[in-house]
């Protein structure tokens, strides 16, 4: 049987904040974006949790809830090198991880004499003393229950601080530990499935289970074959240890809402010129490039065209990105954010058209002005067209 093991870093920014600056620990705050630039929180603590305050809530909604809010700017370098820290302390332990994101990995510790619930609590205290920083752990036969072990234990915690947890699932009872929770617990299912599930009299995962397998392909297609299973907690997904990105992009909010054609295209060149940076520097190249705005009313249409060659030059990611903002986009509009990203990543050497092609020299300008850009800003050198914009 497997042991399968994920962990998730409680309130992780939070914490290597408080690491940081001792004298946050025990007060309500979130790390994200001031309230006057329209910011989000992207974590806060567990005593601005008691307030109602959540990730990905703008920061003056936090701060109406919670008036003593202290707001931290983040600082994502130190969040990066907190995560491969811990991600090392893994790897050590054995090669069978797989980080699924900043703060969240899985880890096959089959092959290792204890019991995974042993290993967990080894991890838990070895990165607590080491690293200060609290972890909560799912311990299952596979990664599905794991996970949802992981956020059933952080769930159930009501405490100030964080949870610590560890919640352990033993070998066949997979089934009987999901059935009693709501259907959208389960991976793969969203806000749009658990109505139409409940709509079918399935609420909660027990319900899913006991359901016909046939009747769920009939309701929901594939998709129907995957949510029986599921629900059964069978999950024969192996750990992967290395993750491609499926796509890189960049993305601004504005501070005010921008109706300046000059201002927005200026924006799109300079996040094509940063997407293309970021795939040079993986070594990537996207064959789709996406264009993303949000209105005043947070509607978010997005806009993508498939090249017939993969990419990682700015100037065609920006110019195919420019038409599909143009088509998108019509004077005077008042635009809240905008973005720029390329999907369809591969490391095949590129397939450049005789178009795309740039001589010796200009890649080799290329080269040097992304160099500046990347040491200096993005400022540091701009295009004469962009300057001509600029003037009244």
């Amino acid at each position: 049987m497997n042991k399968i093991i994920h962990l998730d870093l409680d309130a992780f920014f939070c914490a290597v904040e408080e690491k940081r600056d001792p004298s946050l620990q025990g007060k309500p705050f979130a790390v994200g974006g001031r309230p006057e630039s329209r910011g989000v929180v992207a974590s806060c603590s567990y005593p601005a949790r008691r307030f109602g305050v959540r990730s990905a809530m703008p920061m003056a909604k936090a701060i109406k809830l919670c008036p003593e809010l202290l707001v931290v700017s983040g600082r994502h370098g130190d969040y990066r090198a907190a995560s491969r820290q811990v991600m090392e302390r893994l790897q050590a332990l054995t090669q069978l991880v797989e980080q699924i994101s900043i703060d969240e990995a899985f880890l096959d510790v089959t092959e290792l004499d204890q019991s995974a619930a042993a290993i967990a609590r080894c991890i838990q205290r070895q990165i607590r003393d080491e690293l200060a920083l609290p972890c909560s752990f799912g311990v299952a036969s596979n990664k599905l229950v794991a996970k949802i072990a992981s956020d059933v234990g952080k769930g159930a915690f009501t405490g100030n601080g964080p949870p610590n947890a560890i919640t352990v699932v033993p070998p066949g009872q997979e089934a009987e530990f999901l059935a009693p929770l709501p259907s959208r617990a389960l991976w793969g299912v969203g806000p749009k499935t658990a109505e139409r599930l409940e709509a079918l009299g399935m609420s909660t995962i027990g319900q899913i289970a006991a359901f016909s397998t046939q009747e769920l392909i009939r309701q929901f297609g594939k998709h129907g074959v995957e949510l029986s299973m599921r629900a059964k907690g069978i999950d024969e997904r192996p750990i992967v240890t290395e993750r491609v990105s499926k796509s890189i992009s960049q993305e601004t909010t504005f501070a005010t809402d921008i109706s300046d054609g000059a201002k927005l295209r200026r924006t799109l060149a300079e996040q094509a010129e940063a997407v293309s940076r970021q795939l040079r520097k993986s070594g990537l190249s996207g064959a789709t490039v996406r264009l993303k705005l949000r209105w005043p009313d947070f509607s978010t249409p997005t806009r993508q065209t498939t090249l017939a060659q993969p990419t990682d030059d700015a100037k065609r990611i920006y110019a195919v990105a420019l038409t599909l903002f143009e088509n998108l986009w019509k004077p005077g509009q008042a635009v809240r954010l905008l973005g720029v990203g390329v999907s369809g990543l591969n490391e095949l050497p590129r397939q450049l058209s005789l178009w795309d092609q740039p001589n010796e020299k200009e890649e080799q300008l290329l080269a040097t002005v992304r160099e500046l850009r990347q040491r200096f800003g993005s400022q540091v050198l701009v295009r004469g067209s962009d300057m001509a914009e600029k003037e009244p």
